[in-house]
C-alpha cells in the first residue's frame, strides 16, 4: 500500500529558508513601528514653517541635528537614529533618506524634492541575500538635486553637486558638478560659493 505524501510543515519552510528570515533586530523594528506612528500622527501633518517642532521629533528619536535644520513634512526619515547633521541641513518634501546604518550630513547640505539616498543593498551572490549597509557622508554645502538617486555606499565631498534626475554610483569629489545616468563629473563648481572654511 502506498502511503500519501505529506506536505512540508510551512513554519519549518520559512525557518529552513535563510532569505525569510527578519533583517533587522526585533528592538530595531519596534523602534521603527513606534517612528512610523510618531511620523503619521505628529511629523507628517504639520505645516511647513513648523521645522523646530520636526527638528525636536527627530531628536526624540535619537537624531543628532545642528542649528537651523530645515526637515520638510514630506521628507521621511527612515531611521532618525542614524542621522547626524551640522547646520542648516535640509530635506525637502518627497525626499527619502534609507538609513540603516549612520548618514552624516556636513552644514548646509541639502537633499531637494523626490530625492532618494539608498543606504543599503543586499548581496546578492550570497545564496541567505543578506542586506549590507555602511555608513554615508555628504559634505559641506553638498547638494542632491531634485528626483536624483545616491546608490548605497556613496559619499559626497564638500560643496559637490548631483544633478536634476542622475544616479550616483559612484563618490563624488569635492565641488564637482555630476549630472546623468550614471553619473559623471561635467564640471567644477566655484569654490568662492561657500565659505573658505569649507573649500
Amino acid at each position: 500500500m502506498i502511503e500519501p505524501a505529506t506536505s512540508p510543515d510551512p513554519s519549518a519552510a520559512q525557518v529552513a529558508d535563510p532569505t525569510l528570515r527578519a533583517a533587522f533586530s526585533r528592538r530595531n523594528r519596534i523602534m521603527r513601528l513606534v517612528w512610523g506612528i510618531t511620523y503619521a500622527l505628529l511629523y507628517r501633518p504639520t505645516p511647513r514653517p513648523m521645522h523646530a517642532w520636526r527638528a525636536m521629533l527627530l531628536r526624540l528619536f535619537g537624531a543628532k541635528l545642528g542649528d537651523k535644520c530645515h526637515f520638510y513634512a514630506k521628507g521621511r526619515i527612515w531611521a532618525p537614529w542614524n542621522l547626524v547633521c551640522e547646520d542648516r541641513v535640509s530635506l525637502a518634501d518627497d525626499a527619502e533618506l534609507y538609513n540603516p546604518s549612520p548618514f552624516y550630513f556636513g552644514s548646509h547640505a541639502i537633499v531637494s524634492q523626490g530625492a532618494y539616498v539608498c543606504g543599503a543593498t543586499h548581496t546578492y551572490n550570497d545564496p541567505t541575500f543578506p542586506l549590507t549597509s555602511a555608513p554615508m557622508r555628504f559634505g559641506a554645502y553638498s547638494w542632491v538635486c531634485a528626483r536624483a538617486i545616491v546608490s548605497p555606499g556613496v559619499n559626497l565631498g564638500n560643496g559637490a553637486i548631483l544633478g536634476l534626475g542622475s544616479i550616483a554610483t559612484r563618490d563624488l569629489e569635492p565641488f564637482g558638478v555630476y549630472a546623468g545616468v550614471p553619473a559623471k563629473k561635467i564640471r567644477e563648481r566655484e569654490r568662492t560659493a561657500v565659505p573658505a572654511e569649507c573649500r
